[in-house]
């Protein structure tokens, strides 16, 4: 653009029969601001990654635009270097060959409410907005995080140093991280992302996300408020930590969970395993297809020894039974932490073919989803994690050791 108009203003000083010296003066201030005009109306271009290794630079409605057509993506501008201090030391994870701690948790999956899930989910999906460069997105943040703190001072959980945060993001909206300590700081994530988006005017129209993700929000926050009944949970009895993750901008390209994964591997930071819930309450597409409604189990850029121990934990906890599924390069959030070295897993609401054609606009209401399809994904979530959560992974890994000699 510079070269653009410099090429425009040369003929002009070219072709005068004179200048005056006082007016040299006055053009080339002039010409400087013509020159910092054009540059800021420049768009910002962000370098994205479409799947591995294969990156372009867009602006932000080309990156829109991509996301219409169904193109996922991770925008690496930030975070470029994710996964290159773990690439060289990724041992091979090792995940219990069946379910434990049925007597433990069967008597808590009785707790989990649908009235809250419904309750919470209609106050979520009411902001304007989640978009995570607009005001709505940060009022919906701080709202969750009040939401979160509150679960935890009712379950009595702060006095045993159980703890919810913002992780402050340069965007405005903040992701949110609950801590529940353990006996080691080997660390189970279960995650969600609390942004919404509408891909035609993303700062204008109504982007309501009921589904994504109000619904995976909502499930994890109530397998939460469960978890944190168990006062051995609380009480931190559990030999790993667990954490409860909602990602902001997961529709900018996976921007805050590539943040938080990029600051916890520069950290050093021992995850054993992360789980993400985006889109758990439409099942209408799945019946209107003639199948049985069931939770849809992600096999591709998933770690497969964490997602097969998924599907024990399905098979033991939930109603009905699981279906794989599909999605692609950089479909959601655990992209980040398996990109960061850390064995992910992704589970959706039904195939991925038949899973909620309404969102990324303002018809993702709460009208097409069923809450008792979400309890069977709060069910699972509920289990995994306390499955995990109890899980002695140096005693595996050593057993796993000896089993290979």
């Amino acid at each position: 653009m510079k070269g653009s108009l410099i090429a425009l203003l040369l003929p002009a000083a070219a072709s005068a029969r004179f200048i005056e010296a006082n007016e040299a003066n006055r053009i080339l201030p002039y010409t400087d601001a013509l020159l910092k005009e054009a540059e800021a109306e420049t768009p910002e271009r962000y370098l994205i990654e479409l799947e591995p290794g294969k990156t372009q630079w867009v602006t932000e409605d080309e990156k829109w635009q991509l996301r219409r057509e169904g193109l996922n993506f991770m925008d690496i501008t930030e975070n470029g270097d994710l996964g290159a201090l773990n690439a060289a030391s990724k041992a091979t994870p090792v995940f219990p060959k069946k379910v434990q701690l049925q007597s433990e948790i069967h008597p808590l999956l009785k707790n989990l409410s649908k009235d809250l899930l419904k309750e919470h989910l209609e106050k979520f999906s009411s902001f304007h907005t989640r978009y995570y460069k607009s005001d709505y997105g940060r009022q919906s943040s701080e709202w969750l995080l009040k939401t979160v703190r509150d679960t935890i001072t009712d379950a009595g959980a702060d006095k045993y140093g159980v703890k919810a945060e913002h992780f402050k993001h340069s965007w405005g909206q903040n992701s949110v991280i609950a801590t529940i300590p353990g006996q080691s700081n080997s660390t189970v994530v279960i995650g969600a992302h609390q942004d919404s988006i509408n891909l035609w005017l993303p700062s204008v129209l109504p982007a309501p996300g009921a589904d994504d993700d109000g619904s995976g929000t909502v499930t994890i926050l109530e397998a939460f408020r469960v978890l944190l009944s168990s006062e051995d949970v609380i009480k931190g009895n559990a030999p790993n930590t667990i954490e409860f993750h909602w990602y902001s901008a997961e529709e900018g390209g996976l921007l805050g969970s590539q943040a938080i994964f990029s600051d916890y591997e520069k950290k050093g930071r021992d995850v054993k395993a992360m789980l993400q819930q985006d889109m758990t309450g439409y099942v209408q597409g799945t019946l209107d297809a003639g199948k049985p409604e069931s939770v849809g189990v992600i096999t591709d850029f998933v770690d497969p020894s964490l997602t097969a121990f998924i599907k024990k934990v399905i098979e033991e906890y939930c109603e009905i039974p699981w279906v794989e599924t599909k999605c692609g390069y950089a479909c959601s959030d655990h992209a980040s932490a398996s990109k960061a070295g850390y064995p992910s897993a992704f589970v959706i609401e039904s195939t991925f073919g038949d899973s909620d054609q309404h969102i990324h606009g303002t018809d993702d209401l709460i009208k097409y989803l069923s809450f008792d399809h979400m309890l069977q994904h709060a069910r699972m979530t509920l289990a995994l994690v306390y499955e995990l959560g109890f899980t002695d992974f140096k005693k595996l890994q050593s057993e796993n050791e000896m089993g290979e000699l």
